[in-house]
């Protein structure tokens, strides 16, 4: 029954509702009803959920309500749809949804969604009635774009003025690019009526989807329905092997955003797509149109970008550094393979205090190891343990003096490598502790007593850095064995097991889907979880991703921090003593780098921006506000020249690499 067990960080979620191209042609809906198999699997998958998830809870009346919330929000993320008459009607179901589930009706989630499916409709002809005359973007006025605490529009009137403001700022935002009437207003109503044709093919398994994981991400983030089709994908890019541009992606609302670039892969190497950009338009080759897709399921957003290797995607993306603007970026598609997340090394030639110094960097992408080649006995078989001693062997022949561990990004993988990489710096001990959900704690130990590198060492994390990635960085942190530099780790701590619900149930010709939940949770050698909290780095650095939205503690129903008997292991202490000298000598040498300057105007910027719900709609304070980045880039840009006599340096621009590399040449003072 149990299908494979998870311990990377990001698993894409099915949250989004309409899908694929449409024509110009407004269209009906139709009444969308569930199929038979729905009941059965709604009953199953709530109670395998609720009898096995590791954070035991019950479907009671407080469930329900919970449960009622969120799928409002799951259809309705920015409130701009339903009236609050709506609301006020489907209140009947506040406290019934777990009686829905034991007697298996969905009737009434459908009764919500056919509702919303309507206020959709009125919505978009609405839209496309407005679009066909200008705005005067004179007028001092503004666009909550955030409503998440706001209410429902009382009445129709209300919500016209709303969509009014929320229609003048996405023509505004493209007329700032220099679009003039005409072409704004059309790309305006070819938006809406795609987004009109694609509501009318919802099927039914989506609407049952939608409602499975509202119920099911009560939980925890990381339990959710998969629907026959998105198992089929998920399982697929699995193996490694899809042609695409190497992006983990999530839907927010009614955006399909970039939830972390795989190293290796072609979003990389571009440098061009970050964490949290939003992607709203899909156009393949240089020449064809884009194809808007706000609102859009976050597989048939996946379907679009995935292609043939070597093909050519164009994503119009709203950056997460400035989002006050769009731009389009240009991807060559490519395979995302296991050999290109294998470990890879370096050497660094420093001067630190007056003294050369040659540092090896050991880059780990992910934890991998190849099962099958193992179990068929392959002397031969690739794993990142495996891969890393081989690079130590070779960093020692070339005599460097300290190494550094980068596993900056790292969303986890392999649970035994991160074990058995801990051994390779260790003598042997204790490496963490699994708590399952019956309170059984096991112990996971390094068994082998040869220590393979006794040198300086330092471990390199940012936020994306998750899951196996943490128990290492927190096991070499709790034996005083290295340094831990970087940001804030992410905080997943937990453990998923998939159940395919066609090997419990047999229906005729029906497929079932699957479903992921939590069992068992992550606790340090020292206690404490890494769940919710990560791992907190001893030379810590601010980080642009440091908001609790960019990591585990951002979900509200995250399982949260807490702490249990801490188990015995002989702590190395390798950098204790010297320990407070290093963090020192870091604080006095970052205040007065450039770089450590421009990454607080980052954060500064950001959080201005985050924290303000509303944006302009007039269009010359709109501009003022677009060029600020701009200034701001171009002032870094010859100030970056200025010091570095015209050159670009790259080790300075990567903080947190330059200032490791000094901590090792500290360390080594």
């Amino acid at each position: 029954m149990i299908k494979t067990t998870f311990l990377s960080l990001f698993i894409l979620t099915q949250f989004a509702v309409f899908a694929i191209t449409g024509d110009s042609t407004r269209t009906e809906y139709k009444t969308i009803l569930p199929e038979e198999q729905h009941a059965i699997v709604l009953q199953a998958s709530m109670e395998i959920v609720a009898a096995n998830h590791y954070n035991k809870f019950k479907l009671d009346d407080q469930f329900s309500s919970q449960a009622f919330d969120n799928y409002l929000k799951h259809l309705d993320p920015g409130k701009v749809y339903f009236l609050q008459s709506d609301i006020q009607n489907f209140e009947k179901y506040r406290y019934g949804i777990d009686e829905m589930i034991g007697s298996g009706n969905v009737f009434p989630a459908f009764e919500m969604y056919n509702v919303l499916m309507k206020r959709i409709k009125d919505r978009i002809n609405y839209s496309l009635d407005l679009i066909k005359n200008d705005f005067d973007f004179t007028l001092t006025d503004s666009f909550r774009f955030d409503r998440e605490k706001s209410p429902w529009c009382a009445d129709t009137a209300e919500q016209n003025k709303l969509w009014n403001r929320k229609i003048k700022y996405e023509c505004l935002v493209i007329r700032s690019t220099g679009k003039d009437f005409k072409s704004y207003s059309e790309t305006i109503r070819k938006r809406y009526q795609n987004y009109d044709k694609q509501a009318s093919k919802t099927k039914s398994e989506d609407v049952f989807a939608n409602f499975m994981n509202a119920l099911t991400e009560l939980a925890d983030p990381h339990s959710n329905y998969f629907s026959p089709r998105y198992a089929e994908d998920f399982n697929q890019s699995m193996s490694l092997s899809l042609e695409g541009i190497g992006a983990q992606l999530k839907v927010d609302g009614e955006y399909t955003t970039v939830v972390m670039i795989i190293k290796g892969g072609p979003a990389d190497s571009s440098k061009k797509l970050f964490a949290n950009d939003k992607i709203i338009a899909i156009g393949q080759g240089r020449d064809s149109e884009m194809v808007n897709v706000i609102d859009w399921r976050i597989d048939d957003v996946v379907s679009l970008i995935r292609g043939k290797k070597g093909t050519i995607v164009r994503l119009e993306i709203i950056p997460a550094s400035d989002p006050s603007k769009t731009k389009i970026i240009e991807l060559v598609r490519d395979k995302i393979k296991l050999e290109e997340q294998a470990c890879k090394s370096s050497i660094k030639d420093v001067t630190v205090n007056g003294k050369k110094l040659k540092l090896g960097v050991i880059n780990i992408p992910i934890f991998y190891i190849d099962f099958a080649a193992m179990q068929r006995g392959d002397k031969n078989y690739t794993s990142t343990t495996r891969d890393v001693k081989k690079i130590i062997v070779d960093l020692k022949k070339q005599k460097v003096d300290g190494i550094m561990i980068d596993l900056r990004s790292n969303g986890g993988g392999s649970l035994q490598e991160a074990i058995e990489l801990t051994g390779v710096f260790i003598k042997s001990g204790p490496v963490v502790q699994v708590r399952e959900a019956s309170g059984n704690v096991k112990i996971e130990k390094d068994m082998d007593d040869e220590i393979y590198y006794d040198g300086p060492l330092a471990v390199m994390v940012n936020r994306f850095s998750a899951s196996a990635s943490e128990i290492f960085a927190a096991a070499i942190q709790d034996y005083g064995r290295g340094i831990i530099v970087g940001e804030r780790t992410y905080g997943k701590g937990t453990v998923q097991n998939v159940v395919d619900l066609n090997n419990m149930i047999r229906i005729p010709n029906k497929k079932l889907g699957e479903v992921k939940i939590t069992l068992a949770k992550f606790y340090r050698i020292n206690g404490g979880t890494t769940q919710h909290n990560g791992v907190t780095p001893d030379i810590l650095f601010p980080g642009v991703y440091d908001d609790p939205k960019y990591g585990e503690d951002g979900s509200p129903f995250a399982l949260k921090w807490d702490s249990i008997a801490a188990v015995k292991f002989d702590r190395v202490g390798a950098v204790d003593r010297k320990k407070k000298t290093l963090i020192d000598n870091h604080l006095k040498r970052i205040q007065g780098n450039p770089e450590f300057k421009y990454l607080l105007e980052d954060i500064d910027y950001l959080k201005k921006v985050d924290s303000s719900d509303y944006v302009t709609l007039n269009e010359k304070k709109f501009k003022e506000e677009s060029d600020t980045s701009d200034k701001l880039k171009k002032k870094r840009d010859e100030e970056r020249k200025a010091l570095n006599n015209g050159k670009d340096d790259k080790d300075a621009k990567d903080l947190i690499l330059h200032e490791t590399e000094m901590v090792i040449g500290d360390f080594l003072k």
